[in-house]
């Protein structure tokens, strides 16, 4: 077995506490999705309704949601709400018929990315999006092997479940997948990561497996939340293309203006992808996704296969992107990423002076990782302690990295000042129990 804690068994619901009555909601919803059933919490939770940061029970329990960072821009944003309803009611079509929106919601998202990614390729989730992105770099490089790191989660298809150490319940990998530390904190974490991503592309060659690419997501999410200092993957960047790789942006987590600083995670790092995939909050709820490259590659790629997606880039999805883009920008969600999220973690610092059980706060804008210590060390079983007392007062939180010990924190960009005060409250008092 892995030496790393599964992050979503640590918070999952086990089938072993299973309901008697066959009737209950919870006994229909295992027995339907079987071994693949994945609720959270020791308790899971029905929910009903939603609105801005908060979620409603089926019991009537509100809930401050600082975990799903798919919605947002909120939960049920009335203009996303709008522009869906309206546009089904319209047509929606696949990509082989010419339709306004979707080209117009692809011209408006290239004006966020560098001007040498201009070719899109929409898919339905992130998961199709790093897959594609995988099959490009491999083209591009005549290569085999990638680099990721140690807890890396990128998706679920079979190609990129072979590159996300934190899909696995086995340490056993592919010999084409060699994985790196995630990045250290201190003034040479530049160098430390270049290093080590050095290491790796010797490895894979030892093994007879061409370079073809590194593939991270900016905010390193699933490995703890490590994001400083801004600039720090530019020497990853550099050994990728001095070893003819092709590096990924994955920016299905940190993209759309989480991270206040910047609209995508990589512009952090000053760093221009070759291939930037994003997914999640694309859609507030909607399914879609995307693969951005250059022309380059994807006319390399199509040579061979080509690509097409029966959903991705329909109609529907194109105009929630686009009242996902408006909406960002009319109401000044990231810059409130950016206001809230200081604050935020200035709170969050300031707890971390009094509470030993909290160890370094890091991350950039709304999207903060918070490790829980005990006697000074990572401790998971306190971390789901917490969690789950987090739930009991009506918080939802995450967890991350390899130890499971780190909470993920992705509240909604429309989060307030009184909302982030709930949060530390909350968590001091979870503290405390």
């Amino acid at each position: 077995m892995t030496d790393s804690v599964q992050i979503l068994e640590l918070n999952a619901f086990h089938s072993a506490s299973a309901p008697t009555d066959p009737s209950s909601h919870l006994s229909r919803r295992l027995k339907n999705f079987g071994a693949a059933s994945v609720l959270f919490y020791r308790e899971p939770i029905e929910m009903v309704s939603a609105s801005g940061s908060w979620i409603m029970a089926a019991d009537g329990r509100r809930y401050l949601d600082f975990y799903n960072n798919v919605p947002s821009v909120g939960h049920c944003h009335p203009r996303i709400v709008a522009a869906v309803a309206s546009q089904m009611s319209k047509i929606n079509i696949n990509t082989r018929y010419l339709c306004a929106v979707v080209d117009d919601y692809l011209d408006r998202l290239k004006n966020t990315l560098p001007r040498s990614l201009s070719n899109v390729i929409m898919t339905c989730s992130g998961s199709e999006a790093n897959d594609l992105a995988l099959r490009i770099a491999a083209k591009a490089s005549g290569g085999t092997g990638f680099v990721v790191t140690e807890n890396a989660y990128h998706g679920n298809t079979r190609y990129v479940t072979e590159i996300s150490p934190a899909a696995q319940k086995t340490a056993v990998r592919p010999n084409c997948v060699a994985t790196i530390p995630a990045p250290s904190e201190g003034g040479s974490v530049g160098e430390e990561f270049a290093k080590n991503l050095r290491t790796a592309i010797r490895m894979l060659e030892s093994r007879q497996q061409k370079f073809a690419g590194f593939i991270c997501d900016s905010i390193f999410s699933s490995d703890g939340i490590f994001s400083d200092p801004a600039g720090f993957l530019k020497l990853a960047v550099t050994e990728t293309r001095k070893a003819e790789g092709v590096f990924i942006a994955d920016e299905v987590q940190p993209g759309f203006a989480r991270s206040g600083e910047s609209f995508w995670g990589f512009e952090r790092h000053g760093i221009t992808p070759d291939i930037v995939t994003m997914g999640k909050p694309m859609g507030n709820g909607f399914p879609m996704a995307a693969m951005a490259t250059r022309p380059d590659l994807l006319e390399r790629f199509c040579e061979d296969i080509g690509y097409f997606n029966t959903f991705g880039g329909n109609p529907v999805a194109a105009a929630a992107g686009l009242a996902v883009l408006d909406v960002i920008e009319e109401e000044g969600l990231q810059q409130n990423a950016l206001r809230i999220g200081k604050y935020l973690k200035e709170r969050l610092a300031e707890a971390a002076r009094s509470r030993v059980l909290i160890g370094a706060v890091r991350g950039a804008g709304l999207f903060l990782g918070v490790d829980i210590c005990r006697d000074g060390k990572p401790d998971a079983a306190t971390t789901s302690n917490v969690i789950n007392r987090l739930r009991d007062n009506g918080i939802l939180v995450g967890a991350a990295g390899r130890t499971a010990s780190t909470l993920k924190l992705r509240p909604p960009l429309c989060l307030t000042t009184t909302e982030a005060d709930i949060f530390v409250d909350a968590l001091d008092d979870a503290l405390s129990s």
